[in-house]
């Protein structure tokens, strides 16, 4: 008997109100704790996606379902930007959304330290923004979406502005953290690089119109290391989604 996907979507549109028409007639099922990537040509609605599967933006039409209703009010976002504020320190940072869910002080405190012991930044609870690198920013961004104890992760680009070196070491702590908390992932890059190394499934999607034009399963163990990258196995799966991609470039 197949499992019943945690996040199905069906025949979803959206179009803004200057008629820009986002996604038209998109279909997606993701499974529960599966890590699932996002690429397409800029502007193709992988963040209005996420965004309508976060409750931050309506469909024009369509179809959401979850199959578990209590995980619809778990999710957490994790943005392109760190956005920290910089008056307030790490710690201050990270407590942001246990503050305005008003819990208690002594609770709060032990899910940031937990949360900061997660992403390796306990030694920097007292630091502010300014004081840290752009890997460090995006941990505690990573940190703040932790927090609340979620069980659907949704990340737009969060490594995008990063430099190479930074963004290996995320990944591998990304994936390390994935397959200690077995949260749900839907994540958005425009690398493809990266999107084979992360994922159980690549979604490739079409130029605006937003549609998904392939769905491809990344049948390799978890967690991946540095053998894997550096394979034949996934060059091929590389070139298979470099492929789809220029496809989707042009799909009518």
């Amino acid at each position: 008997m197949n499992q019943k996907p945690a996040i199905s979507l069906t025949h979803v549109n959206k179009t803004f109100d200057n008629g820009t028409v986002a996604l038209k007639d998109l279909n997606l099922n993701i499974n529960k704790s599966e890590f699932i990537s996002l690429v397409g040509p800029s502007g193709c609605g992988k963040s209005t996606l996420l965004r309508i599967i976060a409750g931050l933006s309506t469909m024009s039409s369509g179809n959401i379902e979850w199959s578990d209703r209590a995980h619809q009010k778990e999710i957490a976002f994790v943005f392109q930007e760190a956005a920290l504020m910089p008056w307030a320190t790490v710690m201050g940072n990270v407590r942001l959304p246990l503050k305005l869910a008003r819990v208690s002080k002594k609770v709060a405190d032990h899910a940031i330290k937990e949360a900061l012991q997660l992403v390796g930044l306990e030694s920097f609870a007292q630091s502010y923004p300014r004081q840290l690198s752009g890997g460090m920013k995006m941990r505690v961004s990573i940190a703040r979406a932790l927090v609340t104890s979620p069980k659907v992760l949704l990340m737009d680009e969060p490594f995008g502005a990063l430099d190479d070196i930074t963004r290996t070491k995320l990944n591998l702590e990304l994936l390390d953290l994935w397959s200690k908390k077995h949260w749900t992932v839907v994540f958005v890059t425009h690398n493809i690089y990266e999107a084979v190394y992360l994922s159980n499934r690549v979604v490739v999607m079409a130029a605006r119109p937003g549609r998904v034009v392939a769905d491809i399963t990344i049948d390799e163990p978890s967690p991946r290391n540095e053998q894997f990258r550096t394979s034949l196995v996934y060059t091929k799966y590389c070139q298979k989604v470099a492929e789809q991609l220029s496809k989707g470039m042009n799909y009518e």
